[in-house]
């Protein structure tokens, strides 16, 4: 089959590689789409930090937010999956440990994540192999693009869930991204007040076209009160701004990575009594992504700037955008293509 295939820093080249076989307990999925994130850019150019820890090493095979069908089962797993459309759980625990059985399997000491690291492969590839304790399966209202963009959906949604505002009270994101915008798309279905910051016009020109009025740059910003901050952003100076914006007694929550290290003074957080949360992987939120999309009430397709081919996946991870793309921040690959 084909698959994509990370070879070093700045080094990626579609190969034919050895289709999958489903072990006791594991699913084979035919991938229908499979969308490109800052992780898999990171991974590309070499810069992602787990490559300099060990956790990662090249070759590397990404992706880690697609869509499928089952098409094989291994030993142990119901026939009941054949066929069905699924998505699925990047980050995988052992299953057995007090962290697992808890339902914080993200946190697991042995966790492996699919397309990123350990060695296991990804889904920029015509097939992928998954545990089938991390699907979920697909509701028929879901087209390719929404089941790809489960997984960062799942993301945002727990971040949003991390702010914990009630509806009528007010949210700032930091950041006009894919997390952040679809962070403003959860937090608007709940009746949460949603306002955007950013410094892309084109990020804030397509918040503006998604109804959120308010969008705004830092020298446009209102003195509002804002009753939570979330940073999707990868600016390192931001989770200082967050915890200097939010309202006292409130909370910020930090999703977004900085290639650098980020500083706050703790002094403030705890003069403000403010509560900081962190996120780490969507796996919570998952299950709640998939039923916001299938009622209906949140439609993240717009966020989709265009839907290529497996062999243009490279330049999509370099950062060039494809002819006619969209004003979306999401690219999905096509692995059939």
């Amino acid at each position: 089959m084909r698959a994509l295939v990370l070879t070093g820093p700045g080094k990626a080249e579609v190969q034919e590689v050895e289709p999958p076989v489903a072990a006791p307990g594991q699913v084979i999925v035919d991938v229908e789409r499979a969308g490109v994130c800052g992780t898999d850019m990171e991974l590309f150019t070499g810069e992602m930090s787990y490559l300099h820890t060990g956790r990662s090493w090249y070759p590397l095979r990404p992706g880690h937010e697609w869509c499928g069908h089952v098409t094989a089962v291994g030993e142990g797993v119901d026939t009941g999956w054949l066929g069905r459309r699924v998505t699925g759980d990047t980050m995988l625990g052992c299953g057995h440990c007090e962290r697992c059985r808890a339902g914080r399997h993200h946190v697991c000491a042995e966790l492996s994540e699919i397309g990123i690291s350990l060695g296991r492969a990804g889904a920029l590839a015509e097939q992928l192999t998954v545990p089938v304790t991390a699907l979920h399966a697909l509701p028929d209202p879901l087209d390719p693009t929404l089941g790809a963009l489960v997984e960062p959906g799942g993301n945002a949604l727990r971040a949003v869930r991390g702010a914990g505002l009630r509806p009528g009270e007010r949210l700032l994101i930091l950041g006009t991204g894919a997390i952040g915008l679809l962070g403003a798309l959860f937090a608007r279905a709940q009746g949460i007040e949603v306002h955007l910051l950013g410094r892309d016009v084109a990020g804030l020109d397509l918040a503006r076209s998604l109804g959120f009025t308010g969008a705004w740059t830092r020298s446009s910003l209102p003195a509002l009160r804002w009753d939570a901050v979330v940073d999707a952003s990868n600016a390192p100076e931001l989770p200082a701004l967050a915890l200097d914006l939010v309202e006292p007694a409130g909370r910020v929550v930090y999703i977004g990575l900085a290639g650098t290290p980020s500083t706050l003074d703790t002094r403030d957080l705890l003069l403000k009594d403010v509560t900081a949360v962190g996120i780490l992987g969507g796996s919570a939120g998952l299950a709640g992504a998939i039923a916001a999309y299938a009622d209906g009430s949140v439609d993240a397709r717009p966020l989709v700037a265009a839907t290529i081919g497996l062999a243009e996946t490279a330049d999509a991870l370099s950062g060039r955008r494809p002819a006619g793309a969209g004003p979306g921040p999401k690219i999905h690959i096509d692995p059939r293509r």
